[in-house]
């Protein structure tokens, strides 16, 4: 697998940024520690997505990767696994 793009850590990216990956993505999947929650936007950025895709500073929260039509926010190992086989 090859990054098409990476953002550097100095570039932050906000409520905007999450908000377009959302409504670009068939699925969103949010890993907060032990806690996954799953979205299908449909096209549209609700309020609830973004808010679970931002950190406590209002940045998108790392690592997020954008892989085909879903988004991954955060780090669980079982749904990387599921995504990547």
């Amino acid at each position: 697998m090859e990054a098409k793009e990476t953002v550097p850590a100095g570039r932050k990216l906000g409520r905007d940024d999450a908000a377009a990956m959302a409504r670009e993505a068939a699925h969103v999947i949010v890993a907060k520690g032990k806690k996954i929650s799953r979205f299908e936007p449909n096209g549209k950025a609700a309020k609830e997505i973004v808010e679970a895709m931002l950190g406590p500073t209002g940045n998108l929260r790392a690592p997020t990767l954008r892989v085909g039509k879903t988004v991954l926010v955060g780090f669980h190992q079982d749904v990387y696994d599921e995504v990547f086989g």
